[in-house]
């Protein structure tokens, strides 16, 4: 059985550095909350083992999932990133400077992502993060799966949501909206699909060949 005390450690075993920081305690100045180290740690691994060059993410935050992607993508690659609020955006948009990030590199978009998604290119991305609307994540698959190329990643953040979702008792809408995203996932026969207890929970798809 794992434990707690595993489990914090998994969280800690890589270190995070000054921008990763800052972004951070950016997030919780705003009032946002960040994907958690053991998640930001396996978005970087993604977006290499996906020899990415685009990817979209849904949900800017401050920065932190940003800027973990931005280090997994190859050199030239771009980040396109939609969120709701402007100021969440600008802070973003300093931490990728600092940490050196070149403006070339990152799209950052305002707006609803179910208002921004259906301008994106088909098939032309190799890994699309979903944080945002919990509600909406069964909209955010169909989207997403039209986006990622065959062969690329879909990554979901949250999707043990604060433990709810193994709570049967617990019935709000964003737990329920989860549990229907997991199931959908785990009948779909052309998605293999990985659900890990890093942070929140993250759950992992490839799109098949």
């Amino acid at each position: 059985m794992t434990t707690q005390a595993s489990l914090a450690y998994v969280e800690q075993f890589q270190s995070e550095d000054d921008h990763l920081r800052t972004a951070r305690q950016h997030a919780e100045t705003v009032g946002v909350v960040p994907v958690l180290p053991g998640a930001r740690a396996a978005l970087t691994f993604l977006a290499g083992a996906a020899g990415a060059k685009s990817i979209a993410e849904i949900g800017t935050g401050t920065g932190v999932s940003g800027l973990a992607l931005l280090r997994g993508m190859l050199p030239d690659g771009v980040l396109t990133s939609v969120d709701l609020e402007a100021e969440n955006q600008r802070l973003a948009r300093e931490v990728f400077r600092d940490a050196g990030i070149p403006p070339t590199r990152f799209r950052l978009i305002t707006g609803s992502a179910l208002d921004v998604l259906p301008r994106l290119n088909d098939g032309g991305y190799d890994l699309v993060f979903c944080d945002g609307d919990k509600v909406e994540y069964g909209e955010y698959l169909d989207e997403a799966l039209r986006l990622t190329r065959a062969g690329g990643f879909v990554v979901f953040d949250n999707a043990l949501w604060h433990d709810r979702v193994a709570d049967p008792s617990q019935r709000d809408p964003e737990t329920v909206a989860i549990r229907e995203l997991l199931e959908r996932v785990r009948a779909d026969e052309d998605l293999s699909s990985l659900l890990l207890p890093l942070g929140d929970g993250l759950l992992v798809l490839q799109k098949a060949h």
